[in-house]
């Protein structure tokens, strides 16, 4: 097990060396087995962490993104948190003012994460495979940048069903309905 775990932060070490390294506008950690960010990779990247764009942090086992986290690279335009344990975002997220795409699928959210709805240039989010009953129809439909919605896979109540254009200026994308089972 040691050595498994050695591995993976060698992995991830690496990867942030290649980013720091060719100045990518990058940073792909998908797959890591992360419980957390890790603190050491703010000191290792604060020379270019303005120039970071795109952070994926798929699938591995993040339970909270910080507030840090969010502070540190607020010029992200594309942020990949799907497949983890998150069940709720920072309020900062609010400040992430270039944020276009969010991809939450396959996490734990029970409710629409509500800053979101907030963040001005986002066009896309995708929270596919959680619990989502209930969604802030309102606060989504004055969303002026939003281009798709992705609810598929959540137990998403009848009013959002409701939503039709041109009422919202997005697609929204849900499960097909369950017929009703005959008696």
């Amino acid at each position: 097990m040691h050595k498994r775990m050695g591995e993976a932060v060698a992995r991830v070490a690496r990867k942030v060396n290649d980013t720091v390294e060719n100045k990518a506008d990058s940073l792909d950690l998908a797959n890591c087995k992360l419980m957390t960010f890790p603190v050491g990779i703010y000191k290792a990247m604060r020379s270019v962490t303005e120039g970071i764009h795109r952070i994926s942090l798929a699938n591995n086992e993040l339970k909270s993104i910080t507030s840090r986290f969010i502070t540190t690279f607020s010029q992200l335009t594309e942020l990949n948190l799907a497949g983890n344990y998150l069940h709720r975002l920072p309020e900062e997220i609010t400040s992430l003012l270039h944020l276009r795409d969010i991809n939450l699928s396959r996490n734990r959210f029970r409710r629409f994460p509500e800053p979101l709805a907030t963040v001005p240039a986002l066009e896309t989010i995708d929270l596919e495979e959680n619990e989502i009953a209930e969604v802030p129809t309102d606060k989504l439909a004055s969303m002026a940048s939003l281009r798709s919605l992705n609810l598929r896979a959540n137990p998403v109540g009848p009013e959002v069903r409701l939503l039709v254009r041109p009422l919202i200026p997005f697609d929204l994308l849900l499960s097909p309905e369950e017929p009703i089972p005959k008696a």
